[in-house]
């Protein structure tokens, strides 16, 4: 079977880096920071911290590269490293997720019904409404949202339960559209 040329350059490129190639370091480095970047900013919401952590999280990915088995892509790979070492920074700084006790119900049904399809909001009007989130409903809407993981693999990356991933989405999601009329 047959790679696709993206594939195969990105095989290839990984590969060459096992090798301790240095310019096969750098074009994977140039290929993903700026995604990297943008996605620790999302969870730290800090320029500076994120620029340290997109460093760090490199320096990691490079010197296990040779662990790295092609079961995913890179960017997959470098993407969990981010998000961990993001999610580790707001830890440090003592910014929990609230648990929700386990016989309380989130009830939904006495929430008010936005009706979402009909809202149509400018997509840095989003992104900027999200930095002013508290850090646990950003992170959790960030990755949620953004990044595309599921509650179950939320919970699994914050070492939280899926209940709170979903409260505080629900919550995070409540508080965003807030923001977004006005009302904060």
């Amino acid at each position: 079977m047959e790679l696709p040329v993206a594939q195969e350059q990105h095989t290839d490129l990984v590969a060459r880096c096992q090798e301790g190639d240095a310019v096969s370091f750098k074009k994977l480095y140039e290929q993903y920071a700026r995604a990297m970047f943008n996605t620790s900013l999302r969870i730290v919401n800090d320029r500076t911290e994120a620029e340290d952590i997109l460093q760090e999280a490199f320096i990691e990915a490079f010197h296990n590269i040779k662990t790295f088995e092609n079961r995913s892509s890179f960017g997959a790979w470098i993407k969990k490293i981010v998000i961990n070492k993001s999610i580790n920074q707001l830890k440090k700084k003592k910014i929990n997720i609230v648990e929700i006790d386990a016989g309380q119900q989130y009830e939904t049904d006495a929430e008010p019904v936005h009706d979402e399809s009909e809202t149509r909001w400018q997509v840095q009007l989003i992104l900027d409404s999200i930095k002013k989130l508290s850090p646990g409903y950003r992170t959790v809407v960030s990755l949620y949202l953004l990044e595309g993981y599921d509650h179950e693999e939320i919970a699994q990356i914050m070492g939280v339960a899926e209940s709170t991933t979903r409260t505080q989405y629900i919550r995070g999601k409540q508080k965003l559209l807030q923001i977004l009329k006005g009302d904060q």
